[in-house]
């Protein structure tokens, strides 16, 4: 496979080509300003939220708007908007640390993050001068606050088929919206309102910023709901709201682009926002595990419970050296936008559309990872978990949310295959020579010459033969089934499961690789344990899914030669993942919490 070593990485592109340690971003990395900002999110957590979850689930009247303007004093509402605007101008990757530490902070994390995010961004990346100089200031300081209103009874997934309308009035000063929006969050109290109707009988939204004090605008009581109990979730209707010409944003039928390319932003803070929630969890299960006894011991010195430990920091692991990786990429496909005389606005958007495919995958695999690690934390404190006096029982019911946030995990997973597909056949990534590659050597004997052994020459082989079963099961499919494909949402997802997989497996083994280069080997064997354990645990589960893909759609002598290929793809040297996940619990009870 071609290197990608001093070039510029496309988004999707891991899957056909190999990543330079070089040329990604982890944690460790981060300098003393971004560690500043951590350690600032994570001191208002604990003065402000922590000690008030109950207040805050039971939405004491004024309280979240009042957190949310602390938030703003301490410039955690402003860090990724521009100076002129009041904001700090930081890096896309800093604000991914924000939206990770403030990830715990279970129901005032959704609000901070949809005003944060959904609210203030398509004013910042879409708003005209005027526009931006009026409400960006004000939403970066927390003054206004904002939510987002997309979302209706019968658009959801589908939110293109919305049905609130919009009608220009005689005067052609103003738009009539009218509508109902459903599961609008921060909607009780916002102050501004972004909006998606259709004009007329436009095929495509377009999107308005909406004052509250515009009037027409009427809301059914809070939502009572599973988790988020503290987020303000309400019904909203606009019935004959008058919004100013003025105040469309961006153009006519541009609604839907907005609403797709910021929902790119908030899949990845999303995945950043799992890490911080679940690595929280998991101190929580570290610390309960060291203080409990049982049978006469600390429960945290049994093999079944140091198992729990080891998998959920593993997983954890995963997901941020995959999270850091992409937010960097985005980073260097901005500045190379910039350099390239684009404009500063259109390229942070361009930079993340590039990487839309691994936004996708961060969403799905952060939220499945936070829903792991709560469930398994719970099991950790065992019945006491099931107690709303323990920090589980809040946990556990909060995450869930987070596979439906952002579109679906199962519309997130159709996407990746379809979005990889749609640059292929756009000429913005090749996957076909690559995947004619690996149907070549199927047909050939295998290759058991002796390759050069490095500290890490197994795994990457592992990594590329994984990506060999990607693009060979992907590109059957895509000969086999053609136009059908899209039809076949099942294989969709069993593809999607192994690019995925191969993307937070390679991920790991670039940090721990660079991780090396810094430190050396004997300082970081617990990140080699975990980078291991994962690995080993994709390559099954890349097994399983291919098997079921090919099993659904190919037969006879050509499924009996793909198998063959499976298999060869799926190997891996034995390693003794009972031992390694050991190594890990023992130093993350020697440390009383997550330490890696």
């Amino acid at each position: 496979m071609e290197s990608l070593k001093n070039s510029k990485i496309k988004g999707g592109e891991f899957i056909i080509s190999e990543t330079s340690f070089e040329d990604i971003f982890i944690p460790e990395e981060f300098d003393e300003e971004q560690l500043m900002i951590r350690k600032t999110c994570e001191d208002f957590l604990e003065s402000e939220v922590y000690g008030n979850l109950a207040r805050i689930d039971d939405q004491e009247e004024g309280l979240m708007q009042r957190l949310l303007d602390k938030a703003g004093e301490l410039g955690l509402l402003a860090v990724s908007v521009p100076e002129e605007y009041g904001g700090f101008g930081k890096n896309f990757n800093t604000s991914m640390l924000v939206a990770d530490s403030m990830g715990p902070g279970h129901s005032f994390a959704v609000a901070i993050s949809a005003h944060t995010g959904i609210g203030t961004l398509p004013i910042l990346y879409y708003g005209n001068d005027a526009q931006k100089n009026k409400y960006v200031p004000k939403l970066a300081s927390g003054e206004w606050k904002a939510c987002y209103c997309l979302t209706e009874p019968n658009a959801g997934s589908d939110a293109n088929s919305g049905r609130t309308s919009a009608k220009l009035n005689e005067a052609g000063t103003h738009y009539l919206i009218n509508g109902q929006k459903m599961w609008i969050t921060n909607g009780g109290f916002a102050d501004i309102f972004i909006v998606f109707a259709k004009i007329g009988e436009d095929k495509n939204l377009t999107a308005f910023i909406v004052e509250r004090t515009f009037g027409g605008i009427t809301m059914n009581p809070e939502e009572h709901k599973l988790g988020i109990k503290g987020s303000s979730t309400r019904q909203v209707f606009f019935n004959d709201c008058p919004v100013p010409v003025e105040n469309m944003l961006s153009e006519r039928e541009n609604g839907f682009k907005i609403a797709v390319n910021i929902l790119n932003i908030g899949r990845i803070k999303l995945g950043a926002a799992a890490i911080g929630s679940s690595r929280r969890a998991l101190d929580q299960a570290i610390q309960y595990a060291t203080e409990r006894v049982q049978f006469g011991l600390q429960i945290a010195r049994f093999g079944a419970i140091r198992y729990k430990l080891a998998e959920m920091a593993t997983r954890n692991f995963a997901v941020e050296s995959a999270a850091y990786r992409a937010g960097q990429h985005i980073d260097d496909a901005y500045g190379n936008l910039v350099a390239g005389g684009t404009d500063p606005v259109k390229a942070k958007l361009k930079a993340t559309e590039q990487f839309a495919v691994e936004c996708a995958i961060l969403k799905v695999w952060g939220s499945e990872m936070l829903d792991y690690i709560v469930d398994e934390g719970l099991q950790v404190y065992g019945g006491m978990g099931y107690s709303a006096e323990a920090p589980m029982e809040r946990a556990y019911r909060d995450s869930r949310i987070n596979r439906i946030f952002e579109g679906t995990n199962e519309i997130n997973r159709l996407l990746i295959v379809d979005m990889l597909l749609k640059r292929a056949l756009k000429g913005e990534l090749d996957l076909m020579t690559p995947a004619q590659a690996v149907a070549a050597e199927l047909m050939s004997i295998p290759d058991f010459s002796e390759e050069e052994e490095t500290l890490f020459s197994a795994e990457k082989k592992v990594i590329r033969n994984l990506k060999k079963a990607g693009l060979m099961i992907a590109g059957s499919a895509v000969q086999k089934l053609m136009m059908t494909l899209a039809k076949e949402q099942e294989i969709l997802m069993n593809i999607a499961d192994i690019i995925g997989y191969v993307y937070l497996a390679e991920s790991a083994l670039l940090r721990v690789e660079k991780l090396v280069s810094l430190r050396g080997e004997e300082a970081v064997k617990g990140q080699l344990d975990m980078m291991r354990i994962y690995l080993y645990g994709a390559v099954d589960k890349v097994a399983v899914a291919g098997k079921e893909a090919l099993n659904s759609f190919a037969e006879g002598d050509e499924l009996a030669v793909m198998m063959v290929g499976l298999r060869r793809f799926t190997k891996s040297a034995p390693f003794n993942v009972k031992d390694a996940r050991q190594r890990v619990a023992k130093q993350l009870v020697e440390a009383g919490k997550y330490c890696f």
